[in-house]
């Protein structure tokens, strides 16, 4: 038994809707690794339900797992926005989230995440944002959601060690590590910003933003 079986034993079980979708995206989509996974996902939704927010926003669908998990701890009339860039996920993704009662509270779009973003309106700020999308656009995906995030609101970013990339010299010239140095390197050292790194699963980064 490896360490994270053992740790993927002890941890409370996802949902037969989660379930499902976990079995169907890695029978029937592209690059199945993708998906948040069990642990991540408990852990996500547990972080939902410890900030019950109103608002959240979802950069990157892939199959809805992570925005199901997400949604779970919304607060009462609370909403997500989830931003995908592949339409043709689009009939995956709504059919994925008219499997569960969540699914009424999720609004998906369509499109390049930033010009999305550049659509929200400020004064409908988000408590809890999450970040799941290109590794180029880390750095670009900070700066525009920023204003949208409340004081004391979350940010949570995937991906963030990279399968041990980040600090491996062999990647120095890969885009998508070279986004992730950068956005790492701005948000630690960023006054306006909180933040620890945790080594779950592909490495995942808590930010609060604290003005």
């Amino acid at each position: 038994m490896t360490l994270f079986e053992y740790i993927e034993q002890h941890t409370t079980p996802e949902s037969d809707v989660l379930a499902f979708i976990t079995h169907d995206t890695n029978v029937n989509i592209l690059n199945p690794h993708m998906l948040s996974g069990r642990v991540q996902g408990r852990f996500l939704a547990m972080l939902s339900r410890m900030i019950a927010p109103k608002r959240i926003l979802e950069l990157g669908t892939f199959t809805g797992y992570s925005a199901l998990c997400l949604a779970e701890g919304l607060a009462e009339e609370g909403q997500l926005i989830t931003l995908e860039h592949n339409d043709e996920l689009e009939d995956t993704i709504r059919h994925n989230l008219s499997l569960s009662p969540l699914g009424s509270r999720i609004q998906l779009r369509i499109g390049d995440a930033l010009e999305l973003i550049s659509q929200m309106p400020v004064t409908e700020p988000f408590a809890m944002v999450f970040i799941d999308a290109d590794k180029r656009e880390y750095c670009a995906y900070l700066d525009s959601v920023l204003p949208l995030v409340r004081t004391n609101g979350w940010i949570i970013a995937d991906n963030t060690l990279w399968d041990g990339h980040i600090i491996d010299p062999a990647y120095d010239k890969d885009k998508q590590t070279l986004g992730l140095r950068l956005f790492n390197d701005k948000v630690s050292t960023s006054p306006n910003l909180e933040s620890v790194i945790l080594p779950l699963r592909d490495g995942l980064t808590l930010i609060r933003k604290i003005q």
